[in-house]
């Protein structure tokens, strides 16, 4: 159940789907599948609602098909036989039972194929995109249309032009939303939250603004789990795990509070794929989580602690009454001290059946400390990629813990970037990141643990691990805002490594921001790559470089609002 947070008093299931649906497997690849306008009969002779398909796309060409098929053989032998089946001799084509477009057909490929693949942990019973939300596009246009936006935009981002752009699925699936908001029954839960969910993915892949467009997607989505509180079957606890997870996310990516109250330790399990095995090694591992489930309650309460520390510096830049800033402060204190300490005792669930190659655990989590599995583990032993796939989601996870370490020490204490603590995690959580793409295993929830170390980056071997991971992630996902994040790494490194040469310089106080030329090493051996010329950079103080949320700033220059989902 999703609960609002609340501030201090202070101030269908694939087998629904059925054969009644024609529903076919969706792993199936199709080669006449056409991403141009060559490949559909009519591209805008569609219905002026957007719902339906064209009338001349469903009277279709079967007949014809057929005929050619029959025009070379003899009337006698013809005569001689019972008329045969036209399934026997007419294959659909794949995904037909969606939409008689065959671009639009090529949509839903890619998003079975590729899409829904990129976004999950496991899925060794099935994928819980095709599983749970791709049955709801059958009565709901918004879910269908949001899944032709997702995907299209995918493509488009790859350099794939389909014969309709993602911006005008997007807006058909805004408008049906609308309307089936309005026509909300309480029995169209499951599809309006998998279309907000959808459109949240959506805004992540393409967000260029500093619009919060996602952060309106999740509002919505907290008010329909409110008016419907107890998940009520296997697609409504999945898609309020998607919820949960950019929540968090998305507070930590703008600085704001989530939406949602903190779930308590221990109350959050993992949601598994429908159909997965009991005794599945992966038992432990959540489909949007990873093994961080246990971890999330923790990162949860740490994604608000921005906000009460920007509350208690406010209480004391105003002046405000002793009594509150002290009521502040203690609040503060206790709330971070309790956030370090579970931090410091996580520890992973492993199956019995998988030991790592290396020891990648912090020293509380060592194999004779591990607790049990909270789900009956197989003692069968893994596969290869079973094993590549687990050391993976092992890494992401630690990953997660190590970043969530370096925006606490870094954000919210406000250490300086060449702290030990600081360094330490962020040299522990880029090794986890190269851990995570080095197995070849998931890797769509890696991009916040590897921006949060990255930006601290200050070595040549850390800031090299960055590199290799952004370009392994960049190949893997396909995601414009991995490239963005990228690019925002880069400029805080020039601009921090300015800082530390001025520093030197003794020129603290020039203020007169980079533009010359880099006059000292890095301090390691290498040159600091300092940025000429760059707009918005010319003028920046020192103290501006140095700031724990430079990386903010940076953002707000290049015009962008980055979700790191």
């Amino acid at each position: 159940m999703v609960k609002p947070r609340q501030r201090k008093k202070r101030e269908d299931n694939l087998s629904d789907l059925g054969s009644d649906h024609g529903f076919l497997p969706p792993a199936r690849r199709m080669s006449e599948l056409s991403f141009t306008s060559s490949g559909c009969q009519d591209p805008d002779g569609f219905d002026s609602d957007g719902e339906g398909e064209d009338e001349a796309d469903e009277a279709g060409g079967t007949g014809s098909v057929v005929l050619r098929a029959r025009r070379g053989l003899d009337l006698s032998a013809m005569a001689s036989c019972p008329p045969g089946s036209p399934l026997l001799e007419f294959v659909p084509p794949h995904f037909a039972e969606f939409t008689e477009r065959p671009n639009r057909r090529a949509l839903v490929d890619h998003f079975c194929s590729v899409m829904s693949h990129l976004l999950v942990f496991r899925e060794e019973s099935g994928n819980p995109f095709q599983q749970l939300v791709l049955p709801l596009t059958h009565k709901s246009p918004p879910v269908m249309n949001a899944i032709y936006a997702l995907s299209c935009a995918h493509l488009e981002y790859r350099g794939i032009q389909n014969a309709e752009k993602a911006l005008f699925f997007h807006s058909r699936a805004i408008q049906g939303l609308g309307k089936l908001i309005e026509q909300n029954s309480g029995k169209n839960k499951n599809e309006i939250l998998a279309a907000i969910i959808l459109l949240v993915y959506y805004e992540v892949l393409v967000q260029k603004s500093q619009s919060n467009i996602v952060g309106g997607h999740l509002k919505g989505a907290l008010t329909v789990l409110c008016a419907n509180p107890d998940p009520s079957d296997t697609t409504s606890a999945f898609l309020e795990r998607a919820f949960r997870f950019y929540d968090v996310i998305t507070a930590l990516s703008n600085g704001t509070a989530p939406l949602s109250a903190a779930p308590a330790p221990g109350c959050l399990l993992p949601v598994p794929p429908l159909g997965a095995p009991a005794a599945s090694p992966l038992c432990n591992v959540d489909t949007l989580l990873g093994m961080a489930t246990s971890l999330w309650p923790i990162i949860h309460r740490l994604s608000d602690v921005r906000c009460l520390k920007a509350e208690l510096d406010l209480a004391v830049r105003t002046n405000a009454p002793a009594s509150k800033i002290a009521a502040l402060r203690a609040e503060f204190e206790t709330t971070t001290a309790a956030i370090e300490t579970a931090l410091t005792h996580w520890q992973p669930h492993l199956p019995a059946s998988f030991d790592p190659d290396e020891e990648p655990l912090p020293s509380a989590a060592r194999k004779s400390d591990r607790s049990s599995a909270p789900c009956d583990p197989t003692d069968s032993p893994l596969s290869v990629p079973e094993r590549d796939r687990m050391h993976s989601i092992l890494h992401n996870a630690l990953a997660y813990r190590h970043g969530a370490f370096v925006y606490l020490y870094r954000t919210v204490y406000g250490y300086p970037r060449a702290h030990e603590a600081v360094q330490s995690h962020a040299r522990a959580g880029l090794t986890h990141c190269v851990g995570t793409v080095a197995h070849n295993g998931p890797m769509g929830a890696l991009l916040w643990p590897l921006f949060a170390a990255a930006c601290e980056a200050t070595s040549a071997e850390d800031r090299e691990m960055a590199d290799r991971t952004f370009s392994t992630l960049r190949k893997r996902q396909g995601m414009m805002n991995i490239e963005q994040a990228w690019e925002i790494v880069q400029e805080v490194w020039r601009r921090a490594d300015w800082a530390d040469v001025v520093t030197r310089l003794g020129a603290r106080d020039r203020g007169d921001g980079p533009g010359g030329e880099a006059v000292a090493d890095g301090g390691d051996g290498r040159r600091p790559s300092i940025p000429s010329g760059r707009a918005g950079v010319r003028g920046m103080s020192c103290e501006a470089a140095r700031d724990p949320d430079l990386w903010r700033q940076v953002s707000r220059e290049m015009g962008v609002n980055i979700v790191f989902g």
